[in-house]
């Protein structure tokens, strides 16, 4: 009588992996599913702005001032300088102050004070404040309370920075990281001083990062519209801001005024103004992209 051997049965290990494996591919199917059903309605609304936008990206939507009676001939003029204002002293308030609290947090301060280590931990809490929290702090004390500036460009940049200063110390900081310990311990043996070594040999090494990180704050502070909401900036203007004591608008409330508007007119010229808005922030990047590869340096 003969006897059947039986199979050889699976190792517990083998059977694990192949659980393993299974959940494992399982797992990236769905990661996958879900990042192409929000491309799929990226793509979707993009298609819809280029489509209703496209037609009103005219000669009107950047030289004539906003109507509310001619809707078809209007433009958005007064909402682009006042951007350009605003984000232009945003960048003079938060560009020096985020790159000199970097290079104090990074190569001046030490780490085991009990002030500098409370320092940074606000710093990172502050980059994951609402934006809105930023508009209600300088509605409080730069608009009204103490200071009483009123709601002219020079708080909407206020607000702004301080929106974007824990990003840009954030992204300085990390590119002043990446520059090897190396270079600084050359210059200090060659008898510079330790502030001759930041500013002639690490920020320079760093500017690269430096750039990018900022450009892509800015870009941050262009698309906002909650904290300058509620500041004042106001929603219909047809003249642009002259100084920073001027009143203004921007192209994000511009947009928020338009888009309820029940005339299709209206909703075009809103859709147009996405877009070169969209058209404004593209630019922005693909400069931080060309900084960065054209003073990128390799260790």
């Amino acid at each position: 009588m003969t006897v059947q051997e039986s199979p050889p049965a699976t190792p517990p290990a083998l059977s694990s992996r192949r659980r393993v494996d299974v959940t494992s591919a399982v797992f990236a199917a769905v990661l996958w599913a879900c990042l192409a059903i929000a491309c799929a309605f990226l793509f979707f609304v993009l298609a819809v702005i280029i489509q209703r936008g496209l037609a009103r990206l005219d000669g009107n939507l950047l030289g004539a001032q906003p109507s509310k009676i001619n809707p078809e001939t209007a433009g958005v003029q007064s909402a682009l300088f006042g951007t350009l204002w605003v984000v232009g002293f945003t960048a003079l308030i938060a560009l020096p102050l985020g790159v000199a609290a970097a290079i104090y947090l990074e190569e001046y301060a030490n780490p085991r004070r009990w002030w500098n280590r409370a320092i940074e931990l606000n710093i990172q809490n502050l980059a994951a404040v609402p934006a809105v929290i930023y508009g209600i702090l300088t509605l409080g004390f730069i608009v009204r309370g103490p200071v009483s500036m009123g709601s002219v460009v020079l708080a909407g940049a206020i607000a702004l920075a301080l929106l974007i200063l824990p990003v840009i110390i954030i992204a300085t900081r990390e590119a002043l990281r990446a520059v090897p310990r190396e270079i600084r311990d050359g210059s200090l043996a060659l008898g510079a001083t330790e502030w001759q070594t930041t500013w002639r040999q690490v920020l320079p090494s760093a500017v690269p990062g430096i750039a990018t990180g900022s450009i892509l704050a800015l870009s941050r502070a262009i698309g906002e519209a909650a904290p300058l909401i509620l500041v004042g900036a106001t929603t219909f203007v047809t003249f642009n801001p002259d100084g920073v004591f001027s009143r203004y608008t921007v192209l994000p409330v511009q947009i928020y005024n338009l888009v309820p508007q029940d005339r299709d007119a209206f909703r075009d010229l809103a859709y147009a103004a996405i877009l070169l808005l969209i058209i404004i922030l593209l630019v922005m990047n693909g400069l931080a992209i060309w900084l960065r590869n054209r003073f990128q340096r390799r260790w």
